[in-house]
């Protein structure tokens, strides 16, 4: 096999989705991935805890990305606003269109899978509100702040995965975020 070849994480993420797509997430294994990679079993949990987390190993490094741009936001920053800069840094981690799309659609056809993407988004929020509580932020303000700002990601999450025009993900979190407030203003 092939495991001193670069990329392995690489390597094990096509692989993974390809045979999530070719025979469902239920019926595809560790080996069968590692095998299709390449690799051996082992090597794939080197780099990944199980099967699942193929499909949500960067939510570490969004996470952080969120809360660091939360913390940086200027101080006179309203809190959706800081929320909408940290939101925005998905653009520098959310590049690849055609594998989110990939990814969303493995999540979509299976119920424990939408349900870790719920918990990966309830955790997402749960940090917004943390670093905006940090910021001086009451409670309630930062609850909602943060809640609002996961609801604009996920909906602009679905139209950028979803877009025939090539709007970028930040543009597309920028035009619901201007929704958003447009819809609670009456404007």
């Amino acid at each position: 096999m092939g495991r001193w070849q670069p990329n392995a994480r690489g390597r094990l993420a096509q692989a993974a989705l390809e045979l999530y797509a070719e025979r469902g997430f239920e019926q595809t294994t560790v080996a069968e991935i590692a095998k299709r990679a390449g690799l051996t079993e082992r090597t794939f949990f080197r780099h990944y805890a199980d099967k699942r987390e193929v499909l949500f190993a960067g939510g570490a490094v969004l996470e952080d990305l969120f809360v660091r741009a939360v913390t940086d936001a200027p101080d006179s920053a309203a809190p959706i606003d800081a929320v909408a800069a940290a939101l925005e840094t998905t653009g520098t981690v959310l590049l690849d269109r055609e594998f989110s799309r990939q990814r969303q659609a493995i999540i979509d056809a299976n119920a424990e899978l939408r349900e870790r993407e719920l918990i990966k988004l309830s955790s997402l929020a749960s940090a917004l509100t943390g670093a905006l509580r940090g910021r001086g932020v009451p409670d309630l303000a930062a609850s909602l702040a943060a809640e609002a700002g996961i609801a604009v990601f996920k909906v602009a999450f679905v139209r950028w995965i979803g877009e025939a025009e090539n709007k970028d993900l930040p543009q597309l979190i920028r035009e619901s975020l201007d929704e958003l407030k447009a819809v609670t203003t009456g404007s």
